[in-house]
């Protein structure tokens, strides 16, 4: 597995392996009638968006063969920390290290980028697996508030904010297994 910086090539399999994702983690959480209708073509747009226009993006994505596996995108936010934006690995994929990996190449790009920044991240209350995933790695819950989506819901959340400490460095096009 290749972790590497994404850029706007990347765009469009990246709104598709979300959509994916997102249609896996968040059925029963998310309106069915949104992950089933407008909801890849408002990921591709926000895609678009986000990675046309970055100047400097915290967009890593993992890739085996060409194929994109996941990716993170961390941004900094104007409260001065860092927030973990999205980490997604593809459906049928989990337990691989891609979120693991990912998310230490994350944490490495913002202690580079924004070393006195904290680094957080939103959670659904009800995405039991995500949490279980980012409490193994150290995230430690600070927050829980309600969460407004574009499309018009809302739905309970958490905060994670990294406790650890920065203990991950690596460089980025290198393999790992």
């Amino acid at each position: 597995m290749l972790i590497r910086p994404g850029g706007v090539a990347d765009a469009t399999a990246v709104a598709a392996l979300h959509a994916a994702s997102w249609r896996v983690a968040y059925a029963g959480i998310l309106p069915a009638a949104y992950l089933a209708g407008p909801m890849p073509a408002d990921l591709a747009a926000r895609w678009r968006s986000i990675l046309v226009g970055a100047r400097m993006p915290g967009f890593l994505v993992a890739e085996e063969d060409g194929e994109l596996l996941g990716f993170v995108y961390l941004r900094p936010m104007p409260d001065g920390r860092v927030l973990l934006d999205n980490l997604h690995a593809r459906p049928g994929q989990l337990g691989r290290g891609i979120g693991t990996g990912l998310i230490e190449a994350g944490l490495a790009w913002a202690a580079r980028e924004f070393p006195d920044r904290q680094v957080y991240l939103e959670v659904l209350r009800e995405n039991s697996a995500a949490i279980a995933f980012y409490e193994h790695r150290g995230w430690r819950r600070t927050d829980a508030r309600i969460g407004h989506f574009d499309a018009g819901f809302a739905v309970p959340e958490y905060e994670y904010t990294w406790t650890a400490g920065v203990a991950f460095v690596q460089d980025f096009g290198t393999a790992r297994s």
